[in-house]
């Protein structure tokens, strides 16, 4: 891979390069490779295939998991949380001790591994909330608890210029990466003004099916707003919001 020098900037192709514009600025490649029907076939590219499996089966689960967080997604996530997250979802196959290379998936891997796994990497929550906060998944009872003492938000949260308020929230996941599906449950506090006053602690339950098998997931994070005559709005479209996967129970 090239990078483009120079006033002007190709996209396209010219002959075998390739040039094309990302967010690091223009670049170029050159055709090449084998084709898909050797490395499909040919046992010289055996373990090219086996990662191949896997890789698709991390994005796939990263996906799943991107899709039963998106009602928060939408107002906190950065530009590349799909590669950041593919990648460690790469990790938690590459911990499964039970299957054969090739065939390791995420269930019988270490799912625990994404705990603290940021969706903003611009906003990261511990660089966000300095108020101590305690967090607990109760797989029995299906609750998926974020409790945050009381705190003053002018000295525990690091706010964007601008913000005037702020909103805590969370959202408990039940996810069935072999079935695709999920149940989601979120809460959030109301909105908080970001002043020298002392705040009541904040309790944020989510109510998941009791007893379930499938691995459980608990998000935490922090919305800024701007009020302007009553109104709240939110700031910069969320590029400052802050959410973080704070607890991960695999199951079974």
């Amino acid at each position: 891979m090239a990078r483009q020098a120079g006033i002007i900037k190709l996209k396209g192709k010219v002959g075998d390069m390739s040039f094309y514009k990302t967010k690091d600025g223009y670049l170029a490649r050159e055709k090449g490779g084998v084709d898909k029907e050797r490395i499909q076939n040919d046992p010289a590219f055996q373990r090219t295939r086996e990662n191949g499996a896997e890789f698709g089966r991390a994005g796939a689960a990263g996906r799943t998991l991107r899709t039963a967080f998106r009602p928060l997604l939408l107002r906190t996530s950065d530009g590349r949380v799909t590669s950041r997250l593919t990648k460690e979802m790469v990790k938690v196959i590459k911990a499964d001790g039970t299957n054969a290379r090739g065939e390791r998936n995420v269930l019988d891997g270490e799912l625990e591994m994404l705990q603290g796994f940021e969706f903003n990497i611009s906003g990261r929550l511990g660089a966000t909330v300095y108020a101590p906060f305690d967090v607990s998944i109760d797989r029995a009872s299906g609750e998926a608890v974020v409790n945050v003492p009381g705190l003053v938000p002018q000295n525990t949260i690091a706010a964007p210029q601008g913000a005037t308020h702020m909103k805590l929230v969370s959202a408990g996941a039940e996810i069935n990466f072999e079935e695709d599906t999920f149940n989601l449950v979120t809460a959030e506090s109301g909105e908080i003004e970001i002043g020298p006053q002392t705040e009541a602690a904040v309790n944020l339950t989510n109510a998941l099916p009791a007893g379930s098998a499938s691995p459980l997931f608990l998000v935490f994070g922090i919305e800024f707003y701007q009020e302007v005559n009553g109104n709240f709005y939110p700031l910069k479209n969320g590029a400052y919001n802050a959410l973080s996967l704070v607890a991960v129970d695999g199951g079974a």
